[in-house]
């Protein structure tokens, strides 16, 4: 695998893990747009890169907000976690993790398997997207701080949703905490924080299965590294950018992003 390809793709996974677009999409699309065949069809260690790419975007999201994680981790361990604001916000963190775990572990591999389809991408990218723009239309405008159990789990039930490659995890749960009356920056703050332990979690489960099949394979240690860097560096940058544009801005652009290119690989498929 060229080093250039592995820290394309690990800029693809950095940016697209945290901006709206769906990472797990345009990590289909790209090597497709371009004719690459790294993997070769092994789908064993197109798994381990992967892996691979998902610990530099959970590294570079931790750098960012590892104040955060800190201090709701010590306000959550406490005995009286649920009487303080970050104790509540902890569990509500957890609680989220919920719908999306129990999808992933039952249907993570059938979904993997039937969903890949190039036009399918494309399609939900331009669906969620015009989701994601009718939901910001809404006027809400609670801060993060007013998220409640029921917020958590629908936010979480879009984690689920976003197994479908093109869907977007980010996209859909800020899409969710749009539509529940949040805030722009809050539905964001919390996508992206709700994002750490389900992302930890599916890392660890990968992680045991790469090391089931071999681990790294030779000759390949420096591409897998280079895309972890890449990942960790541009997955920072995007929750960075993100949190910056929205105070400002709305979610248009990511909502315009999705309807192009979605329209765009349409075409070309069908071209092809």
């Amino acid at each position: 695998m060229p080093i250039l390809h592995a820290i394309v793709l690990g800029i693809t996974q950095g940016l697209s893990e945290f901006l709206p677009i769906s990472s797990s999409g345009h990590l289909r699309l790209v090597p497709w747009l371009f004719g690459w065949d790294d993997f070769a069809g092994a789908e064993s260690l197109e798994k381990t890169f992967d892996v691979a790419l998902h610990l530099g975007t959970l590294i570079g999201a931790l750098a960012y907000f590892r104040a955060d994680v800190v201090r709701l981790t010590r306000a959550g361990l406490r005995r009286s976690a649920l009487a303080t604001d970050d104790g509540r916000m902890a569990w509500l963190i957890v609680a989220s993790t919920i719908p999306a775990g129990i999808t992933g572990a039952l249907f993570a591999d059938v979904i993997e398997r039937k969903t890949n389809a190039i036009w399918l991408i494309a399609t939900m990218l331009i669906v969620f997207g015009v989701v994601l723009g009718w939901a910001d239309r809404r006027t809400g405008a609670r801060p993060v701080e007013e998220v409640g159990l029921r917020d958590a789990l629908i936010m979480g039930a879009g984690q689920a949703v976003a197994l479908q490659p093109g869907v977007s995890r980010s996209g859909v749960t800020m899409t969710a905490g749009r539509m529940l009356g949040l805030s722009r920056d809050g539905a964001a703050r919390f996508a992206f924080l709700m994002s750490l332990p389900i992302t930890t979690g599916a890392l660890v489960f990968k992680a045991i299965d790469v090391a089931g099949e071999g681990g790294i394979p030779d000759g390949f240690a420096a591409p897998f590294a280079w895309g972890i860097v890449a990942s960790g560096i541009t997955g920072w940058v995007a929750v960075w950018g993100t949190l910056r544009l929205i105070r400002t801005s709305t979610f248009a652009p990511f909502v315009m992003y999705r309807i192009a290119a979605g329209v765009g690989v349409l075409l070309l498929y069908a071209a092809r």
